[in-house]
């Protein structure tokens, strides 16, 4: 199943980036660069959601809108995506 999810993109003073996830408590990531911050965002994202979902009662949170997402100057969002397999041998 595919979940997608906003993420805030902020490029920090010393070079480093950094990605965090405002529908997602605590979910953030790091990269020394965009690419790398994107693909660790990306990790952070299935092991939020995949440990949500192995909760006996989980409620994944909605998703915000792009354009509801309030960014700070230098911040930028952008949609991230990942595929997760929900039973044992089935594949979408």
């Amino acid at each position: 199943m595919k979940f997608c999810y906003p993420c805030i993109i902020n490029e920090q003073e010393d070079g480093k980036v950094h990605a965090s996830f405002p529908d997602l408590e605590m979910c953030e990531a790091i990269g020394r660069d965009l690419e790398e911050a994107l693909e660790n965002a990306k990790e952070a994202e299935r092991n939020w959601i995949e440990l949500e979902l192995s909760e006996e009662e989980f409620e994944l949170p909605p998703r915000s809108e792009l354009h509801e997402i309030r960014l700070q100057p230098g911040e930028r969002v952008m949609n991230i995506s990942v595929n997760i397999r929900l039973m044992e041998g089935y594949d979408e």
